[in-house]
Formats: C-alpha cells, sequence, structure tokens
C-alpha cells in the first residue's frame, strides 16, 4: 500500500487525487493532508481519510481548525506544510501547491528521499536545474500530474531521447480561443473565469486564457524530459481529446488521448507503472467527430513568447517570469488592472531583471521576492 502525503488537498488537483485515492483503498493510505486556508474542505477531507497529520499555512484558519476537536495533529504556516511533505512513513507526496508556494515542501520531500506526483511546475520553472539534481542524487522519481506532461511521459514509454524530433503540447485555447487580439481589451474577469473544458482553480484558469499556463509547461518539459528548447512545440487543440504528442525521427507520431479529467494522470501518476481500471470513461470516437489544431498566435498569446524568452536567457529569468505573473494574475484577479496588462507587467519585469545563476533555493526565492515587488511597482504605476 502507498502512503501519501496531499499538498494543496482542497485545490482541484488535491480533489481530484482523493477521488482516485477513494477508489482503491486497497492501493492508497492518506497519511498527511495540506491546504491553505479552506478549513471546511479540509474537515470533511480528514473525516473522510483520517490522515495522521494536516498542515494549515495560513495561522487563523489552522486556529479555527483546531477548535473543531478533530481527532487529528494540526500542523501551521510553511513549516506545516514541510513537515507534512517530509513524514518519515509516506512514500509519496502530490505536489498541487499553487505557485512559487510549492517549491520549498516539494525541494524538501525530494531531500527526504520522497517520490513526487508533481502538479507543482512553478517547482521546475523556478528552480529546475536544483530540483532535478537532487531528485538525481536522491534517486526519487518525479511523475507528472500535468495532463500535457503525463501524456508525453506515456508517448515516451523510455523511449531514447535520440530518437525524439518534437515533444508537442497541446493547449485547450482557453476562454478567448475564438476572439481576436483587438476584443482582448475589455474582456471582463468573469469571462477569463469562463474556461470551455477544464475545471480549475482561479489562477490557473486565467493563466490558461493567457496560454501562460502552456509557456511554463514548456519550462517543465525542458526540465522533466531533458530536450532542448527547439524540440518543444505548442498547438491549440480545441477538443483537449489529445493531451500532447510526440514525434520521432521516423516521422511517427504517438499521442496520448483522453477525456478531460485530471482523475486520469492523477491515476497514472500514482499507479505507475500499472494502470487503474474504473478512472475515466473510454472515449467514444464516433461522437467525437473531429480533431483540430492551430499554431499559436503570438499577439493573442504573447505569453508563450515570454516563456520561451525567460528559458533563453536561462539563470533566474523564469523565476522572473513566474513570479511577475503570479502578481500580475493575483491583480487581475482582483479587478486592479485589465486583463491585457498581465503580459505587459511581466515583461517590463522581465526587462528589469539582471539574471544570476540561481544555484540555491534561498537564491531563487530571493529572486523571487524580488520580481514580485517590481511587478507590484509596475502595476502601481499603471494604477
Amino acid at each position: 500500500m502507498k502512503k501519501l502525503s496531499i499538498l494543496g488537498s482542497t485545490g482541484s488537483i488535491g480533489k481530484s487525487t482523493l477521488e482516485v485515492v477513494s477508489k482503491h483503498p486497497d492501493k492508497f493510505r492518506v497519511i498527511g493532508l495540506a491546504a491553505r486556508n479552506s478549513i471546511e474542505d479540509l474537515e470533511q477531507q480528514i473525516k473522510e481519510f483520517k490522515p495522521e497529520v494536516v498542515a494549515v499555512s495560513d495561522e487563523t484558519a489552522a486556529g479555527e481548525l483546531k477548535k473543531k476537536g478533530l481527532p487529528v495533529e494540526i500542523l501551521t504556516g510553511e513549516q506545516g506544510i514541510v513537515e507534512v511533505a517530509t513524514l518519515g512513513n509516506i512514500d509519496t507526496v502530490v505536489s498541487a501547491v499553487v505557485g512559487s508556494p510549492g517549491l520549498v515542501p516539494t525541494y524538501e520531500a525530494i531531500k527526504a528521499g520522497k517520490d513526487i506526483a508533481l502538479a507543482t511546475k512553478e517547482a521546475l520553472v523556478m528552480a529546475g536545474k536544483i530540483v532535478m539534481a537532487e531528485a538525481a542524487s536522491k534517486g526519487v522519481s518525479i511523475l507528472p500530474v500535468d495532463s500535457e506532461h503525463s501524456a508525453v511521459f506515456q508517448c515516451l514509454d523510455g523511449r531514447d531521447m535520440n530518437e525524439v524530433e518534437k515533444i508537442i503540447l497541446t493547449a485547450s485555447g482557453g476562454s478567448f480561443r475564438d476572439r481576436s487580439a483587438a476584443e482582448l481589451a475589455n474582456v471582463t474577469l468573469a469571462e477569463a473565469l469562463n474556461h470551455p473544458n477544464w475545471d480549475m482553480g482561479r489562477k490557473i484558469t486565467i493563466d490558461s486564457a493567457t496560454l501562460m499556463n502552456k509557456g511554463l509547461e514548456v519550462i517543465e518539459a525542458y526540465w522533466l524530459f531533458n530536450v532542448p528548447l527547439e524540440k518543444i512545440d505548442v498547438v491549440i487543440h480545441p477538443q483537449s481529446i489529445i493531451h500532447s504528442m510526440v514525434s520521432f525521427i521516423d516521422g511517427s507520431v504517438i499521442a496520448q488521448m483522453s477525456v478531460p479529467d485530471m482523475q486520469g494522470p492523477i491515476s497514472y501518476a500514482l499507479s505507475y507503472p500499472e494502470r487503474f481500471g474504473d478512472i475515466l470513461p473510454s472515449l467514444d470516437f464516433a461522437k467525437i467527430k473531429e480533431l483540430t489544431f492551430n499554431e499559436p498566435d503570438i499577439e493573442k498569446y504573447p505569453a508563450i513568447k515570454l516563456t520561451y524568452d525567460a528559458l533563453e536567457a536561462g539563470g533566474t529569468m523564469p523565476c522572473v517570469l513566474n513570479a511577475a505573473n503570479e502578481t500580475a494574475v493575483d491583480a487581475f484577479l482582483n479587478e486592479r488592472i485589465s486583463y491585457t496588462d498581465i503580459a505587459n507587467i511581466v515583461s517590463e519585469t522581465m526587462n528589469r531583471h539582471s539574471i544570476v545563476p540561481g544555484d540555491t533555493i534561498e537564491e531563487v526565492i530571493g529572486v523571487s521576492d524580488w520580481a514580485k515587488g517590481q511587478a507590484e511597482d509596475i502595476i502601481k504605476e499603471r494604477v
């Protein structure tokens, strides 16, 4: 039986993970849960899955949870999340914390020798070199939970990377895929949050609309699969049936397909190298009728170019990209800036940055904090 800690258990990935666990109680035991402040959801999870330890990063919310008298140890703050990620009696950590707060607990879990089911792509965007080196040193597995990287992992199936011509990441196109670049200046927050295919958290839904999420996945793929940047492409695939593809040097292309539901890649990350039954319904190809693809319009999706530029620049520039985007998206979610301001703020923050190597987690976190401060300054200049 695999023993799990789930970081970000009250988010969409965390909840889907627990759905997979509930379908296979003979395969998994939940030992630790961690969340930010959604204590009502966390209380229900504690009652159903009976973990030994939980952590709540928001100390006020943690205090409220403690008052409920639940039969579980409750930890607080970032250190509490780290403790849940490094519990001695767990095998695997599901890293599903949204954004940069997921870096430290994911890295500490790797240092502690835990296998990682990775949904927190920011850990690799911010510190890919450090994280992958530590994983290699500890001999731990990092299995992708993002549907795109899970698809690539399944398509590669252990093949020699010299046989790979291209990794092709698919993108739904987000909330505004049917609008022109000129129509985006006045879109509303409610429109941006209305994703046509996926049910995701607010921040990730906005990243999907701008295609920043796909850009971050390009950086994640670069580190996960150890391929040159020029071998990673992005295509718009509105149906979200093909989750990604791998093109090989003999002209063959292998695609991974399934209904758009995160339980599929989560299940594969947890069960690998096995596959579980009763996770997703099979595709009915007669009902699908068509699968279409388009090249991303850079004028409409400037975030894609910014992510390629950041990875080409190297060092701490991807970290700056991520931090500035987190700050800009938060400002948009709070209706302080317009939708089109997001990419402009990220670009300006990147222009202000003097790249450093980013050889330690402490250095990376310092740069991330600097970039968030710079992005906030830019926002205040615009408001």
